[in-house]
Formats: C-alpha cells, sequence, structure tokens
C-alpha cells in the first residue's frame, strides 16, 4: 500500500491577467475518450501539470480523475490534442495514449484515498508549454488563507457528453457556486459540492478560480489565481441528477504527484 510522501506546502505564484490565466488553463485542458460499443465511447476530461523531477528535470503529469481512467478497459486510450494551424485556424488531432501494459496493468498512479489520477506523459511541444506550473495547485491551507466559502465562485472546464467548444476540441468553460460547508480542514472534508449542471465526461476535469469570479461580499479577493481541484462526479439522487458537482480538492493531486517520486512505488490503481 502507497505511503503518501510529505508534500511542501506552498502559496500560488502571483497570476497572470485574468484573460491570460483562462486561457492557459483552456489550453492545459484534453479530451480523453476510448471507444465502448458500436458507435459509443467513454469520455472524460485532464488537464496538465508541470511537475519537474526532484532534480529538477522538467516533466508533464497527466491529471484526471481515478475512475476515467478505470472505466477505460483497453490498453490504449486517445488524448485530444489541438494543433495550430496558418490564419489562427485549429485542427482536433486526436493521439493514442497507453494507459496500460501488455499485461493489462495500469500506467497510471492513482492517489490511495481519493478520485485522483496522474501519470506522466510526453506531450507535444505546445502542450508541454502550457501545461499549468506545479505552484498553481491549491494546498490544504489556501481555503482558509483566502477566506473561500459558500457562494463564492468557481470555474470548470470539461467536455460534457464530449461535447467540444468547437471543432478543435477545445473544452467548454464552466461557471458554479460552492455549495457546501465546512470546506476545510481538507482531511476531514477531502471534497466539497459546486452548484452547477455536471454530464458525463466532465469528470477530471480541472475547477479553478480568477479574479473574474464573484467572491461573497465582506470577503477578500485574492489577486492570485489557484486550481480548486478537480470535478470527481456528479450527484444523482435514485435518478434524478440534482445538477451538483463533486470537486475533489486539489492537495490530494499534490499527493498524487508527489507519489510518482515516492521510493518503491508504482503505477497502478
Amino acid at each position: 500500500m502507497f505511503q503518501t510522501p510529505p508534500v511542501q506546502e506552498a502559496p500560488p505564484p502571483v497570476a497572470p491577467p485574468v484573460w491570460d490565466l483562462t486561457v492557459g488553463l483552456i489550453d492545459a485542458t484534453v479530451q480523453l475518450d476510448q471507444p465502448s460499443g458500436p458507435g459509443t465511447r467513454t469520455v472524460g476530461t485532464g488537464f496538465l501539470i508541470q511537475a519537474p523531477r526532484p532534480d529538477g528535470t522538467p516533466r508533464v503529469v497527466l491529471v484526471t480523475a481515478a475512475h476515467v481512467l478505470e472505466q477505460m478497459p483497453e490498453p490504449q486510450a486517445r488524448i485530444g490534442w489541438r494543433i495550430a494551424l496558418a490564419e489562427g485556424a485549429w485542427r482536433f488531432d486526436p493521439q493514442p495514449l497507453s494507459i496500460r501494459d501488455d499485461a493489462g496493468a495500469a500506467l497510471w498512479t492513482r492517489h490511495p484515498d481519493q478520485d485522483v489520477a496522474v501519470m506522466e506523459i510526453v506531450a507535444p511541444e505546445p502542450f508541454a508549454r502550457a501545461a499549468i506550473p506545479l505552484a498553481w495547485l491549491a494546498d490544504r491551507t489556501t481555503f482558509e488563507a483566502l477566506q473561500v466559502g459558500p457562494g463564492d465562485e468557481l470555474l470548470s472546464l470539461g467536455f460534457p457528453r464530449g461535447l467540444s467548444a468547437n471543432r478543435a476540441g477545445f473544452p467548454i468553460l464552466r461557471v458554479g457556486r460552492i455549495a457546501s460547508w465546512p470546506l476545510s480542514p481538507v482531511d476531514a472534508f477531502p471534497t466539497f459540492l459546486l452548484d452547477f449542471a455536471v454530464f458525463p465526461g466532465n469528470s477530471g476535469g480541472p475547477v479553478f478560480w480568477t479574479p473574474s469570479a464573484r467572491k461573497r461580499p465582506g470577503t477578500i479577493a485574492p489577486d492570485t489565481a489557484f486550481i480548486a481541484g478537480l470535478l470527481s462526479e456528479e450527484v444523482w439522487v435514485r435518478d434524478e441528477a440534482l445538477d451538483i458537482g463533486v470537486v475533489t480538492h486539489a492537495a490530494y493531486v499534490r499527493e498524487a504527484i508527489a507519489l510518482l517520486d515516492a521510493p518503491g512505488s508504482r503505477p497502478g490503481p
């Protein structure tokens, strides 16, 4: 069983302008899919983090919800790269992504307790540059330090029902309000609720805050952006969707990435 190594808590760096940050996250978010039958496919969302190895060499890590990869039984999935063309045009260019070895063992690393999966990948150069710095992930102190609370807005990126924003394969941007309390300590409340409509295909997408999102009156408005977590699931009661998403705190993404460098660690659920 994995032992989660210590994770250095660090505040996010000073963010670029709001528009640049949002577009940066859009550029770092990709569709994951695998055929699941005639005319059907399993779809999820992933995003790229720049997480250097302990020796400082660059490394791109794909982050998604663990159940997205676990529900893809074949050795290869597809990852939805996008290629910039002349005169501002784009082409959707999905490519194979190996997620299991020849023996069927998972090539990703799963957080031992939460619905988070990470795996090192080789990304095309534009996507490697677009990968989000590890420091932008919220840690266990971020919500309390920045007075994040119920009613605050967060943004999310994803591919609901496999739908993209356009034929180029860019993700769809959504906004919702935090719908649960308390939000910390993270060990006691590893997930929180977000009030917005969620669909299959959204799972694994980043949930984040920028100064363009509204805060509750009387609370501070941070001057730094951060990734609050990843979307894990939609809430259902019996056969009714409640238009509520479950978000796993970004601290667990940090822990899962740290497992990549843990002595004796190996990929797999």
